[in-house]
């Protein structure tokens, strides 16, 4: 281990953005146990880099980001000659150690612990990003095209070739419908598994973008014109004997009661949920009917319209389709910190649980085309149009507000007000590039 070795402890902060600090990687073995320091006045970071004035957080105050026991190193690789750097994701503790209230790797492993204390079911998860691909070769963009793939394949495969350096079992990478759009994949985890790696498949792909001379960006939308790039969490909760407890093929929509019950609670909450799984000013230029990024509280199956799904299965004579089935949350983007977009959909499905919701109706078709008196009947609603509309039903929502403890709570709606203000004033296409030139 040289002395130019270094290593950074990491958090995913309220706004999406990956922070920390870095140190000679020869200290590791010590810092896993002390951690590194770390400041609450953080937590009201902007995603533009400016911490939000009225925020619940003065000059004063100190913590620590330190890596549980279970959280192994990350290495991120350079290429041609670039320097390696060892990662650690980490949870926000106060001084002593103590869970500290605005941690949203810590929310996420109380959530997860509160469905196994009463329901006994683990929840197993793997999120689905997009992003854009800029400054590679001039050649007019065709979906799904092998022209792209090919155009880009030393980046894919470097970026391939990184995720599995750093352990975050890639899947897979394709080009997708909008011009230099791609999508990459993981393999299903555990839920603080999925997380962790949904916030490193992010940074690894800027960063290898980088070492190629190109930009990535997981903006919600570039263009207000364009094809916006969508977060897709996929989601199977788990038995106790490790069979899936999410699909039962005798029920409709091929999924057991209690996926059912699962499915209402995010739904019933879904309005206020919006307020931090798209939670930037432009995700609702893309979170809007017709674009297949879930305009409405629909339930569907195998229906890309609807906000909660259950996903196609393999129907090829010899594959069990009961093992395959599973949800898929789509109005997310990565604006938001994967941490807290699990968690509150754990939390949701556990309240629809424990209420005894019934299963909601299936939607076929578009959301958008249902008569009145039918989408009243269906429970469909439409979400929120802005965000200012998506904080406002967080703070109508008593029970999902409840979810976020304090200080987390606080310097929440504070940060999104200084983000607003940020872009107040901008067109729709120059908030788009605002964001698309930090996320």
């Amino acid at each position: 281990m040289g002395a130019r070795d270094l290593a950074i402890f990491l958090t995913n902060d309220l706004a999406g953005m990956t922070r920390g600090r870095a140190f000679p990687a020869s200290e590791l073995d010590g810092r896993r146990r002390s951690g590194v320091g770390w400041v609450p006045a953080n937590l009201a970071l902007t995603p533009f880099g400016v911490i939000a004035g009225d925020a619940p957080f003065g000059p004063t105050g100190d913590l620590r980001l330190i890596p549980d026991e279970t959280t192994a190193p990350v290495r991120l690789q350079g290429f041609d000659g670039r320097p390696d750097a060892t990662a650690l994701l980490c949870d926000v503790r106060e001084t002593d150690g103590r869970d500290w209230g605005g941690c949203g790797r810590t929310l996420l492993k109380q959530a997860v612990a509160g469905l196994k204390r009463e329901t006994g079911l683990d929840l197993m998860a793997a999120f689905e990003h997009e992003f854009r691909l800029t400054g590679g070769p001039a050649i007019t963009p065709q979906a799904f095209s092998l022209q792209d793939f090919r155009a880009h394949q030393p980046f894919c495969g470097a970026l391939v070739e990184a995720m599995a350096t750093a352990g975050l079992a890639p899947e897979m990478i394709l080009p997708e419908y909008g011009p230099g759009q791609f999508e990459v994949t993981c393999e299903p985890a555990a839920a603080l598994a999925a997380a962790d790696r949904a916030v490193l498949v992010r940074d690894v792909t800027r960063d290898v973008a980088r070492q190629f001379g190109l930009a990535a960006s997981f903006a919600p939308i570039l263009d207000p014109a364009a094809v916006g790039n969508g977060v897709h969490v996929h989601l199977s909760l788990i038995a106790a004997d490790g069979s899936n407890a999410t699909a039962d093929l005798s029920r409709p929509a091929e999924i057991s009661e209690v996926a059912g019950r699962f499915v209402a609670g995010v739904l019933r909450h879904l309005p206020a949920l919006c307020a931090v799984t798209a939670p930037s000013v432009i995700s609702y230029l893309r979170l809007t009917p017709h674009r297949w990024s879930a305009g409405f509280t629909a339930f569907g199956h195998r229906n890309r319209e609807a906000a909660l799904r259950v996903c196609p299965t393999i129907d090829l004579p010899g594959r069990d389709r009961a093992r395959q089935i599973h949800l898929e949350f789509r109005a997310a983007d990565s604006c938001a910190n994967p941490h807290l977009v699990l968690a509150l959909l754990i939390r949701a499905g556990l309240e629809g649980i424990r209420a005894g919701l019934p299963q909601p109706e299936a939607v076929a078709g578009d959301p958008a085309d249902l008569a009145p008196a039918e989408a009243e009947r269906l429970g469909v609603r439409r979400l929120p149009s802005s965000l200012p509309a998506a904080l406002a039903a967080l703070q109508a929502d008593p029970v999902a507000l409840g979810w976020l403890p304090e200080p987390m709570r606080s310097a929440y709606f504070a940060m999104k007000r200084a983000e607003q203000a940020m872009v107040d004033g901008l067109d729709a296409k120059a908030q788009c590039a605002r964001y698309g030139e930090v996320y």
